[in-house]
């Protein structure tokens, strides 16, 4: 069987949507003759924004797992874990003096993020391994992008290496960058470290079309070897649990919900709703933003309101599957119509419409729309919120398909096995 090198900052115990896209593929790509060998950082020098040990069960026994030391620069933030930002800063973007300052240092003195720190000894571990096991091929996933840094140094040292550079966000241009206070020269810096990863790597996948437009733009001559690999669902995901019909029509967020995030024509549509008599609850299972919290308790009042904390996987799909409707909010920024949510496809897989606030020429309205699983409005847009709220409840739609099988982890891990 082949073999191939995984290079992952985030692995279980790590929670969250960057850690199960390579966590699902490694599972299946046995199945198409690849022998998946994993390097990541140990769990006592990483510093994770967020944590669900259930995903190790997901772990296949027949997995080599490799974990270094790493330095962590986070330590500034004190002995609070919670304080390590999370996905943009949903839950702590510290606006105070000191705050800044963090953000000043992280982002001028730790290019491309603080999570270098494990470069070395990530490198240092991959060149063993490279020689010891006779690997011919590397996958390099980001964010963070740092771990990119270890995929271009592994290629100079080892040219004969055929390298996949994994980039699943945005990186100079990502929506919270400019929070770091990036100085002129290390926005040069960073762009230099971008290129240098798109020119050299062999082959480059991202998770969809406009952000595989947004990579090619960056460097000339990367057209031809940028692949889009979506991240997909896994049935196995829902296996033995149950969906249950909610007693009262309930929308169902899961993720993440930062300021960048407009709610203010949603909360309005469903102020309205409301008020016009209709029985709706909100549930939300993740992170949301003080301001984004208390907003919605002054507008819809907390009987229609139910805050559930970050959960493991699986809990988070018991969530999804007790719902009539999904919502996915995606970021406001220049460039967000490459933002493709990975839990997006395990909405669809729910059976559940969703309602999409964002760019209604996205790639995320595209799949929903050309597939009917949902609509896309503009945040602004009440009245178009509130009528496919009020079309959802009087007409409840039953999807009884199976979402495109394109999007299933297991068929997805067969085209990332032919690119190898």
């Amino acid at each position: 069987m082949n073999r191939v090198l995984i290079i992952t900052y985030y692995w279980p115990p790590s929670g969250g949507a960057g850690v199960q896209r390579w966590l699902k593929f490694s599972k299946y790509l046995p199945q198409f003759g690849w022998e998946p060998y994993i390097l990541t950082v140990d769990p006592e020098y990483a510093s994770y924004p967020a944590f669900d040990a259930s995903l190790e069960r997901d772990i296949p026994e027949s997995i080599k797992v490799f974990r270094t030391k790493a330095t962590d620069w986070f330590r500034f933030y004190g002995n609070d874990k919670s304080k390590v930002p999370s996905a943009g800063f949903a839950k702590n973007k510290d606006d105070s003096f000191r705050g800044k300052i963090l953000r000043f240092i992280r982002g001028n003195f730790f290019i491309p993020d603080p999570r270098r720190g494990w470069n070395r000894f990530a490198f240092r571990k991959a060149s063993e391994l490279i020689k010891k096991e006779k690997i011919k091929h590397i996958i390099t996933t980001s964010p963070p992008h740092s771990s990119q840094l270890i995929g271009l140094k592994l290629k100079k040292r080892y040219p004969e290496i055929k390298w996949m550079a994994d980039l699943r966000d945005p990186w100079t241009d990502i929506y919270y960058y400019e929070l770091f206070y990036p100085t002129f020269i290390s926005r040069r810096i960073d762009l230099y470290y971008e290129r240098s990863v798109l020119n050299n790597a062999d082959v480059i996948t991202t998770v969809g079309p406009s952000l595989g437009k947004y990579f090619e733009s960056k460097t000339a001559g990367t057209g031809n070897k940028i692949r889009i690999i979506h991240n997909g669902y896994d049935e196995s995901d829902f296996e033995n649990v149950t969906a249950v019909i909610p007693g009262r029509f309930t929308i169902s967020f899961t993720g993440t919900i930062s300021e960048s995030y407009p709610l203010e024509g949603f909360i309005k549509a469903l102020k309205t709703l409301i008020e016009k008599g209709n029985n709706i609850a909100l549930k939300i299972t993740g992170l949301i933003s003080e301001g984004q919290k208390e907003q919605l308790i002054t507008s819809v009042g907390n009987n229609h309101l139910e805050f559930i904390p970050y959960s493991d996987h699986k809990t988070a799909i018991g969530q999804m599957l007790s719902s009539s409707l999904q919502l996915l909010v995606i970021a406001k920024h220049p460039g967000n119509k490459s933002f493709l949510s990975g839990k997006i496809f395990e909405y669809i897989a729910s059976g559940m419409p969703v309602l999409c606030l964002g760019p209604v020429d996205g790639d995320a309205a595209q799949i929903l729309e050309s597939n009917g699983y949902g609509k896309c409005f503009e945040y602004e847009d009440e009245e178009g919120i509130a009528g496919f709220i009020l079309e959802t409840i009087n007409q409840p739609p039953v999807i009884s398909k199976m979402p495109p099988s394109e999007f299933s982890r297991r068929n997805l891990a067969g085209l990332i096995a032919s690119l190898l």
